[in-house]
């Protein structure tokens, strides 16, 4: 349930983006959170929270952080949403300065952590960045938990401290846009050199230049059944197949000894023989090694070649 509404309020976000009239301020915050608890009315979904408030780094179960006193929550709810309506920082900068000033308000009594990655998604999406994978650090943050928390402790030194240095969290945010997107360029330079691999096999076998895309879907380990093979061909192919030519290029990839039917009849469904998931993991070793640069120093290095 929790990861129902953290999805439901996150299609909300993207929804809410595109309309030009829609504006950041308390009821859309309150809304969003009311989605993502809605499951726990213990926990006052949709209300500011009605006490003192502390977290406790799950890890180790020590406090470290104490928010606001609750009766100010109101006022700096509004000082945070009018500092970022006016602003005009980059538009990075602007939403990761969002998150961290609601984590660091910690209004909620639970769900803050989400809240404030759902804010700063809700900021780029303004700003025409509405692809999940540029949108949002969620995955790198799940990743990197710990320093997620060190940073937030860096700045926040455990109370709430609004004149403290916040250029760590903005380094911090910087740097994990710029690895999600290197993550996704290297993913999608993957895939195609697996697409191109899975045409290859095809064509060595005589099968239909349209089966190419199911190959590169059981070769990701996924499972192939009669219905997705003719979602795929719509999608990849551009073709809408009728159900005597899906189960004619099925068995012809089982003949072909590429795919294996698992089960019978309405239940049956298929997965990869080894040579397509041989031909993924030859792809993903052979690639070049995962980025670990470190971004600004590359852009100083650029900045002193540039002034030379």
């Amino acid at each position: 349930m929790a990861l129902a509404g953290y999805r439901d309020a996150m299609t909300y976000v993207l929804q809410v983006a595109q309309d030009p009239a829609a504006n950041v301020d308390a009821g859309l915050l309150k809304s969003l959170h009311f989605m993502m608890l809605k499951h726990r009315l213990d926990k006052d979904p949709g209300r500011w929270r009605p006490g003192e408030i502390y977290v406790v780094r799950e890890s180790t179960g020590e406090p470290t952080y104490e928010g606001p006193p609750f009766d100010r929550v109101p006022d700096l709810i509004s000082a945070m949403i009018a500092e970022l309506e006016e602003s005009d920082a980059p538009v990075l900068a602007r939403a990761a300065m969002a998150h961290l000033n609601l984590v660091m308000v910690h209004p909620f009594r639970d769900g803050n952590g989400r809240m404030a990655r759902a804010l700063q998604t809700l900021v780029l999406a303004r700003e025409e960045i509405r692809a999940p994978v540029f949108s949002s650090i969620e995955e790198y943050l799940g990743r990197n938990t710990e320093s997620y928390y060190d940073v937030l402790g860096e700045v926040g030194q455990g109370h709430w401290r609004p004149e403290n240095d916040a250029r760590p969290w903005l380094r911090y945010c910087l740097r994990a846009h710029y690895y999600q997107a290197r993550t996704q360029l290297r993913r999608v330079q993957e895939t195609e050199q697996l697409y191109e691999a899975c045409a290859n096999i095809a064509r060595q076998r005589g099968l239909p230049d349209r089966t190419t895309g199911a190959l590169a879907e059981v070769a990701y380990g996924l499972r192939l059944t009669h219905g997705t093979y003719k979602m795929i061909m719509e999608i990849t192919a551009g073709e809408t197949i009728s159900a005597l030519t899906a189960s004619r290029d099925l068995r012809a990839l089982v003949d072909a000894k590429l795919v294996k039917p698992i089960g019978r009849t309405r239940g049956r469904h298929y997965v990869a023989e080894p040579i397509l998931l041989a031909e993924r993991k030859h792809i993903q070793t052979s690639r070049a090694p995962k980025e670990t640069s470190e971004p600004f120093e590359l852009a100083t290095g650029q900045l002193s070649l540039a002034l030379s």
